[in-house]
């Protein structure tokens, strides 16, 4: 009988701890993201962090941190989580355009989304959450989050090739 009863012990917690393979595929590829995002930062030498291709757009510095800022924003329109920047505006700060910086709060902001993905209940996916004139999904918002990175990651492969560095390479697995 106590083996019988340990089986099932181990069967409910085993259940218990299994991840939903939706929220399983979103942490890959938020991991998969994070490690190319920082490749970028990285490939980028530090004297370069304020180019911009024109005078109207943003430089290499503001592109990551607007993409910082719109990760910890969609991802915690998502998850729920409490986004710890709320109402700032990271580009604005001139201490913050360093290559260390960005790399720093780029990190952190996946790091924020994927633990806020790792936290959601798949039952929730679907409730809508109302953001200005928006009405998004959970599960939609977070997708929303991993469109915005691919978006700016894909504008600083052009300010990489501008500054003589070959971007790295993409890693679609």
């Amino acid at each position: 009988m106590k083996p019988l009863y340990f089986l099932i012990l181990s069967l409910i917690c085993f259940a218990g701890t299994a991840q939903n393979p939706t929220i399983d595929q979103l942490v890959a590829d938020f991991e998969r993201g994070k490690a190319l995002s920082l490749a970028y930062v990285d490939a980028m030498p530090e004297d370069q962090f304020n180019f911009k291709p024109t005078a109207e757009i943003m430089s290499f510095a503001e592109q990551m941190l607007h993409t910082a800022m719109g990760t910890f924003g969609l991802s915690s329109n998502g998850s729920g989580a409490e986004n710890p920047h709320a109402g700032k505006n990271l580009m604005l700060d001139e201490a913050l355009k360093s290559k260390a910086e960005v790399s720093r709060l780029l990190g952190e902001s996946f790091d924020f989304a994927i633990a806020g993905i790792k936290s959601m209940d798949p039952a929730q996916f679907e409730e809508i959450v109302e953001r200005g004139p928006f009405k998004v999904t959970r599960l939609g918002w977070i997708h929303k989050a991993k469109e915005h990175i691919n978006h700016h990651r894909g504008q600083t492969a052009i300010y990489l090739r501008l500054s003589g560095v070959t971007p790295p390479q993409y890693k679609l697995f």
